[in-house]
C-alpha cells in the first residue's frame, strides 16, 4: 500500500488544544490530508510547548485565516469547497459566529461533513466544558480513587482524547455515507457513553454506581489492583477459567463460580491479598502470564515506553508515541508538527 488509507481526504480544523486536533492527527496518520486553519496567533498549544504541540498535530499543514474578516471566510470556503470535512472545536457561540457549520458552509460544497466538538452542543450555550470539568460533571470523578478519600481525576485527559476518538468516527462515518451534513459530539455524551455497564446497571436495576477500594470493578470478583511484596499488582479474574489457572498457581482453594466470588467478595480478596503479598508484582506478572491469566505489574510512563519502543515513532526532531490503529501493508509516514501558517 503506497497510500494510506485515506489517501485523498482532505480534512479541514479549526480549533485548539487537544479534541480536535487529536481527532485529525489520527486521520492524518491514516493519509488524510489535513490542514489546521490557525489564526495569526496560533492555536493556543502552542503556548504551552513544542512537545505538546507536536503530540497531537504531527503530518499536518498549518494555513493562518483571520476567520472574522470577510476575506479570511472567502478563503475558508473556496477550501470547503475542495475538501471532504472540516471539523472543529470551539465555543459554540464562536462556531455560530465563524460560520463554521454545515447550514453556513452548504453553499461551497453540499457534500461537505462539518464535525462539531464541544462541551454539551452546538445549541448548549458556552458553559466551560474543559476535561476535568466534564468528568467531574459526568460522574467519572465520583467513581475514581478510594471509598474512603475525596474523588480524583485520572492522569490524562480522558475526556478530551475521547471525544476525539468518537469525532474521528463520526466523520469517517458521513463521508461514507456519501452525504454532507453537520455531525455533533459533545465530550459529556462521550463520558456517559463511556460509563455504559455502570449507567446500563442504574437505569435498568436500580443499581446505584459506588467507589470501591483499589479501584475494584464492580462485576467481577478479584478484579482490582492488590499491594505485593514489592510494587502493585493489577488482577482481572473475568471468568471460571482465569480463576481456575490463577489460584492453582496461588495455593488457593474453594470459591470455584463467579457467583460465590461476588457474593463473598470480602473473603476472596483477603484471600488473595494474602498470597499477593509472598512474591513481587513483577514475579506475579511472569508467573500468571504464561497460564493467561491477565495481570500486569503496575508501571510508570517512562517503564512502559521503555518496554514498547514500537510504539514510540519519529517526528523531525520530535519522539512521539505513534498512531493506535496499524493498517496491514502501511507504513505511515510521520512528519514534524507545522510551522505557523507554513502552507498557503
Amino acid at each position: 500500500m503506497t497510500g494510506g488509507p485515506l489517501a485523498g481526504i482532505r480534512v479541514l480544523e479549526a480549533g485548539h488544544i487537544l479534541a480536535g486536533p487529536y481527532a485529525t492527527m489520527l486521520l492524518a496518520d491514516l493519509g488524510a490530508e489535513v490542514i489546521k486553519i490557525e489564526p495569526p496567533s496560533g492555536d493556543l498549544s502552542r503556548q504551552v510547548s513544542d512537545a505538546y504541540f507536536a503530540s497531537i498535530n504531527r503530518n499536518k499543514r498549518s494555513l493562518c485565516l483571520d476567520l472574522t474578516t470577510a476575506d479570511g471566510r472567502r478563503r475558508l470556503g473556496e477550501l470547503v469547497a475542495g475538501s471532504h470535512a472540516l471539523l472543529v472545536n470551539l465555543k459554540p457561540s464562536v462556531i455560530h459566529r465563524l460560520g463554521l457549520t454545515y447550514e453556513s458552509l452548504r453553499r461551497w460544497n453540499e457534500r461537505i461533513v462539518c464535525v462539531a466538538i464541544t462541551g454539551y452542543g452546538l445549541d448548549a450555550g458556552d458553559e466551560p466544558a474543559f476535561d476535568y470539568v466534564v468528568q467531574a460533571a459526568t460522574g467519572v470523578a465520583a467513581l475514581t480513587g478510594d471509598p474512603a478519600g475525596p474523588p480524583t481525576l485520572p492522569g490524562y485527559s480522558a475526556a478530551d482524547n475521547s471525544a476525539g476518538l468518537a469525532a474521528a468516527l463520526g466523520l469517517l462515518a458521513q463521508i461514507v455515507s456519501g452525504r454532507g451534513g453537520q455531525v455533533e459530539v459533545t465530550l459529556r455524551d462521550v463520558m456517559l457513553s463511556q460509563l455504559n455497564y455502570r449507567a446500563s446497571a442504574y437505569l435498568n436495576e436500580g443499581t446505584e454506581p459506588r467507589r470501591l477500594p483499589s479501584g475494584a470493578h464492580s462485576f467481577y470478583v478479584p478484579a482490582q489492583l492488590f499491594a505485593t511484596a514489592e510494587g502493585h499488582l493489577a488482577l482481572f479474574v473475568t471468568h471460571d477459567g482465569f480463576w481456575k489457572s490463577f489460584a492453582a498457581e496461588a495455593g488457593i482453594d474453594g470459591f470455584e463460580t463467579m457467583a460465590e466470588r461476588v457474593a463473598r467478595r470480602d473473603e476472596v480478596l483477603e484471600v488473595v491479598s494474602g498470597v499477593l503479598a509472598t512474591d513481587t508484582a513483577k514475579s506475579w506478572e511472569a508467573r500468571l502470564r504464561p497460564l493467561g491469566v491477565p495481570a500486569s505489574a503496575v508501571r510508570t510512563l517512562p517503564e512502559a515506553l521503555a518496554a514498547t519502543p514500537e510504539a514510540i515513532v519519529h517526528a523531525g526532531d520530535f519522539r512521539l508515541v505513534g498512531s493506535p490503529v496499524r493498517i496491514a501493508g502501511y507504513e505511515p509516514e510521520h512528519r514534524p508538527p507545522p510551522r505557523l501558517g507554513e502552507y498557503a
